[in-house]
């Protein structure tokens, strides 16, 4: 799958600004702060309907303008495509799929897929719970549909039970609509836990691969998903699941209403990584930690090349400055095959490496 053009109105820094792109490898340089990690949040977006920094969409949207405007030619299985989204102040987003309206964001899912690293991604490793579940969630919901339906409304539905258990002392009527929610959550769940425990094995044992040829073979690196205790075997049927999550929840009863707060379910799950059966966040090196983290994420662009025939679209944020010569030419050796956007501060020897086109973005204008 590859992106051919890119169109943007009035999006972050940019006016109007339209570019076509080399299937293999695009460079894009410039200083910082001049646009090119939003000329790459577009293309995130436009594939799967969320940005990866923003917390709402009116932040998109350049400072004087009333909306916003993203679109993209795409080929993907074979086919063309036209995706576009606008962006409002004052409604919601207008999403549409070859003219043809999207009701919600698995239509864009349903394009094309990308892989976003960034720097922040090398700490992935050492930061807490919720960053490692937004790594699974992020690419489960490009990869299953009916996962993103369930993470969208076990949110919406923990949000609620959030404020009943909030506000109960005030309102103790309440704490009648409980029992709903609460069935509601764990059969949610069920369908969370069954899918992130099928990607964590394949994220396992393809992401062990690229860490132990980084390592030149000295290292093995384990993945294995945590969830709530009493779930005996996360790959069990949904049904088992169920059962076992309404176990714990029942039993986290009282402590929720005391402390007012949801204690029980997936969302608190986590990938728990060992290097040579040592906890890395707690024992592992920087070295070992971004080796880690290489791995994980070029083994979440494999999972989608088994899904899908295809390589999802790779964009690589500024990665390459913040590896050393070996760490860099391991990356540089494994993103063939497929369509790799690479942002940089300087235009520097990639082009000549890699093939493809090399952009220039400066004050919001990409040349």
């Amino acid at each position: 799958m590859r992106i051919d053009r890119l169109e943007l109105e009035s999006f972050r820094n940019y006016g109007r600004q339209a570019a076509d792109f080399d299937p293999r490898c695009n460079v894009i340089f410039g200083e910082n702060a001049q646009g090119k990690t939003n000329l790459l949040e577009a293309l995130i977006y436009l594939s799967c309907g969320r940005s990866p920094r923003a917390r709402t969409d009116r932040e998109m949207i350049g400072f004087e303008a009333s909306a916003a405007r993203m679109a993209a030619r795409v080929r993907a299985r074979e086919r063309d495509f036209f995706v576009q989204v606008d962006l409002f102040r004052d409604r919601r987003r207008r999403m549409s799929v070859n003219q043809v309206p999207a009701k919600n964001s698995a239509a864009l899912n349903g394009v094309y897929q990308t892989v976003f690293f960034c720097p922040e991604d090398l700490f992935l490793i050492r930061e807490g719970a919720a960053a490692r579940r937004k790594f699974m969630d992020t690419a489960l919901c490009q990869l299953r549909p009916r996962y993103a339906a369930a993470l969208a409304e076990y949110n919406r539905t923990y949000d609620h039970k959030t404020r009943i258990l909030r506000d109960a002392e005030e309102r103790p009527d309440l704490l009648a609509a409980l029992p709903e929610f609460n069935e509601r959550l764990v059969r949610l769940g069920a369908v969370l836990v069954y899918y992130r425990h099928r990607f964590a094995l394949r994220l396992g044992e393809y992401a062990a691969v690229h860490h132990r040829e980084c390592s030149g073979g000295k290292e093995t690196l384990e993945i294995q998903y945590k969830t709530v205790s009493s779930i005996e075997d996360p790959g069990a049927e949904a049904f088992v699941l169920t059962k076992q999550l309404r176990r714990h929840m029942e039993s986290h009863q009282a402590a929720e209403r005391a402390s007012r707060l949801c204690l029980s379910g997936p969302h608190k799950d986590d990938l728990l990584v060992s290097i040579d059966g040592r906890d890395a966040r707690q024992y592992a090196s920087q070295g070992q930690t971004r080796t880690a983290a290489l791995a994980m994420k070029l083994a979440e662009r494999e999972i989608y090349y088994n899904a899908f025939g295809e390589y999802p679209v790779l964009l690589l944020d500024d990665v390459l400055s913040e590896l050393d010569p070996r760490r860099q030419e391991f990356v540089l050796n494994r993103i063939a095959g497929g369509q790799v956007f690479i942002t940089c501060c300087e235009d520097d020897r990639l082009p000549q490496l890699l093939g493809g086109r090399v952009f220039h973005v400066s004050r919001g204008e990409i040349r």
